[in-house]
């Protein structure tokens, strides 16, 4: 199967690991026939080593220039983050010639499917038909004239059937990692930590629309055993901060709070009933 859409690219957002692009085998094992884009910053002292090894896949964006153009939520001068890159991929995509394209990481070890085709429950089988799955997001992402739609993550699974990812198959207002997107519908990311939550809660707030898929999953290498990237960044700052950034942001529907079983830490916490308005179209409305 080779994807039928002519104007998608996938991007691949990366720093510092030009040895460990582990997306792009990922990308290939599981399916995907598109074009790719390897994006790094100007600031990455690996960037010469990234393209000798990827050529003309590589693009390479002016990390200060959009730093200058965003709210980075601090005045702490690190910009050892992706938020750069993921504001700078609307007009890389853009200018490249196409119209669409999914944000990836760099640490991608495989896609899994998360439900049967009788929509049950199932721990994880390698999907083998990305190319069909981001024509569907794609024509989804236009059809509900969503902001952006998301793939579900491996840690939403936490309790396999009987948690709330793995319950029912659904769309989460959430998105996170796997952003698909549209050129003619950017957005800003907002927060240089934490931007992908302080994005969807503040951003939804406002009337932006995320959503993440639950029916496949994507896993990732866990963030603090991975060198590079932004690693050195959590390390430094810790759960607490990188929290706190989108508790600063939406102080009405996120707070902090501790998170998992026997290794505990400390995490954000969503409310969406503060989070995503309850708007019902005017002609839906019974009258009393």
């Amino acid at each position: 199967m080779t994807m039928r859409r002519r104007d998608f690219v996938a991007l691949i957002l990366t720093h510092g690991r030009p040895d460990k692009v582990r997306t792009l085998a990922m990308l290939k094992k599981s399916g995907y026939t598109g074009p790719i884009i390897i994006v790094v910053d100007n600031e990455d002292k690996t960037k010469e080593e990234y393209q000798r090894t990827y050529g003309r896949s590589v693009v390479v964006f002016d990390k200060m220039a959009v730093a200058e153009c965003i709210d980075e939520g601090d005045n702490f001068k690190d910009r050892r983050a992706i938020i750069y890159a993921r504001n700078a991929s609307f007009e890389i995509a853009k200018n490249a010639g196409y119209k669409y394209f999914i944000e990836l990481d760099d640490d991608y070890n495989y896609a899994e499917w998360r439900f049967t085709n009788k929509h049950t429950y199932c721990s994880g089988k390698r999907v083998r038909c990305l190319d069909g799955v981001f024509d569907a997001m794609v024509n989804f992402l236009e059809a509900a004239q969503c902001d952006s739609v998301a793939i579900a993550q491996g840690g939403d699974f936490i309790g396999g059937r009987n948690g709330k990812f793995g319950s029912k198959i659904f769309a989460s207002r959430k998105a996170m990692n796997t952003f698909v997107c549209c050129v003619d519908r950017p957005f800003e990311f907002f927060g240089r930590i934490n931007e992908d939550v302080n994005t969807y809660t503040c951003g939804q707030r406002r009337g932006l629309v995320f959503l993440t898929f639950n029916r496949l999953s994507i896993t990732q290498t866990q963030t603090q055993k991975n060198s590079g990237g932004m690693t050195e960044m959590y390390i430094d700052s810790g759960t607490y901060v990188k929290s706190f950034y989108s508790v600063m942001y939406a102080p009405s529907c996120v707070s902090i709070a501790m998170m998992g079983d026997k290794h505990r830490r400390i995490h954000h916490r969503v409310s969406w009933e503060h989070t995503a308005p309850k708007i019902v179209r005017e002609s839906l409305v019974k009258t009393l």
